[in-house]
């Protein structure tokens, strides 16, 4: 693991200085504050080592989209350099709103207890200006709904019994999003894992992945955490249990912040964390599962690649399922960053940039004319929704939608 580690803190020694990553950094495109990835990263770096005094706060207008990773040719893990000096050197505290925005777990469990109150009182626009007086959260921004019920005690009370009817099972990181907004998602990928003959357990503890709290500087916590986490799919895997998730940047955070960021080890299950789009796929492609859908499905669905997403360069797995529904009228969006970056765009001095970034993104969703768009991020989700209007789904829950189940479940003989 250190020489893991070391190689990643030495990668800005291979930058030859192109300066693509800054071509094609969301972020200094609109804010002329930040200096860019090249001069915050791997340039700033070599000043950062001798001195910590040349750190500077501007490096907080990164994104951590990784964006700059991908395009670099020289494998420079620039957004890393940049989140770990944000850590390392950044002698700012998380205010009460950052501990607020991170700590996903205890304000999801406050939330739900009390759903519909939280939702009503989160739309007041009284409420919202408060709000973004006193806690600097940005009174445009639209929260998501909290649900009523959280999807892990709905899957205690109804699908967790009939899921050791199955001779294979898969073991599920539904992440906070799942658990404390949208059940309705877990359940989808239920539906579809039992409809190709699989049960669903949940991991023995799970907490947030941790990304919000990486990006508000709460380091110790973010690793306590990612401890935890790595200890129950450790489990799972022991029990032959491959660890799925629906959401992009669960996935990124865990397979690859963890080692890079946190220090967290994972190297002995990496490859068994994986986005359940990337598994059923690759059961249908090597002709293990068949799936069968419902004659009457017809959507035109865009897909937006997640910033995280194009690191994993998994897009291709989900989009391949969505073209395999032969009611899709399918649109591939040209990969843009959304702006929201988790947290970030919740914060009044980020607000307007995050909705500067995504701006060519929602014109380009509304010049399609889709019935929807897919997306594999839940905070994408969130931000195309209320700055486009247009409906947002994972793939997994289109793919629920539109399978015919008994069909499926007769194509790969299960009688459960």
């Amino acid at each position: 693991m250190n020489n893991e580690q070391n190689k990643y803190d030495k990668s800005f020694e291979q930058c030859v200085k192109c300066t693509i990553c800054t071509v094609y950094c969301p972020v200094a495109a609109v804010n002329a504050e930040y200096p860019g990835p090249k001069q915050a990263g791997p340039d700033g770096e070599r000043y950062r080592l001798k001195n910590r005094s040349f750190y500077d706060d501007s490096l907080d207008y990164c994104l951590n989209c990784k964006r700059c990773e991908v395009a670099c040719p020289s494998n420079v893990k620039i957004g890393d350099i940049i989140l770990s000096a944000r850590l390392k050197y950044s002698r700012k505290q998380p205010k009460l709103r950052d501990k607020m925005l991170a700590n996903t777990d205890f304000m999801g469990s406050l939330a739900t207890t009390f759903a519909p109150l939280v939702n009503s009182t989160l739309r007041l626009e009284p409420v919202k200006r408060i709000m973004d007086k006193t806690l600097a959260i940005d009174h445009h921004r639209t929260f998501p709904a909290y649900s009523g019920q959280k999807f892990e005690s709905w899957f205690r009370k109804t699908a967790r019994k009939q899921q050791t009817a199955y001779d294979r099972c898969v073991s599920y990181f539904h992440g906070c999003y799942v658990n404390y907004n949208y059940p309705k998602q877990g359940q989808d990928f239920v539906k579809v894992m039992n409809a190709i003959g699989y049960g669903v357990q949940l991991l023995e503890k799970e907490r947030c992945c941790g990304v919000a709290l990486i990006s508000n500087r709460m380091e110790a916590q973010a690793r306590k955490q990612a401890e935890i986490n790595m200890a129950s799919i450790r489990a799972a895997v022991q029990a032959d249990m491959p660890v799925l998730t629906t959401s992009s940047t669960c996935t990124f955070t865990m397979r690859d912040e963890y080692p890079h960021i946190l220090q967290v080890d994972n190297a002995d299950v990496r490859e068994k964390i994986m986005l359940a789009t990337k598994f059923i796929f690759e059961l249908v492609d090597s002709g293990k599962v068949k799936l069968a859908f419902r004659e009457d499905y017809r959507k035109r669905i865009a897909y937006h690649t997640p910033c995280h997403m194009e690191k994993l360069g998994w897009s291709i797995y989900s989009t391949s399922l969505l073209r395999m529904i032969p009611g899709v009228d399918f649109v591939m969006l040209d990969s843009q960053c959304c702006g929201i970056a988790g947290t970030y765009g919740f914060k009044s001095e980020n607000y307007a940039y995050s909705q500067k970034i995504g701006e060519p993104l929602f014109n380009q969703i509304k010049s399609t004319e889709v019935d929807m768009v897919a997306t594999d991020c839940e905070t994408c989700k969130w931000q195309i929704e209320m700055s486009t209007g247009v409906v947002v789904e994972n793939p997994i829950s289109i793919l629920a939608d539109a399978l015919d189940v008994e069909q499926t479940r007769k194509l790969n003989n299960i009688n459960i």
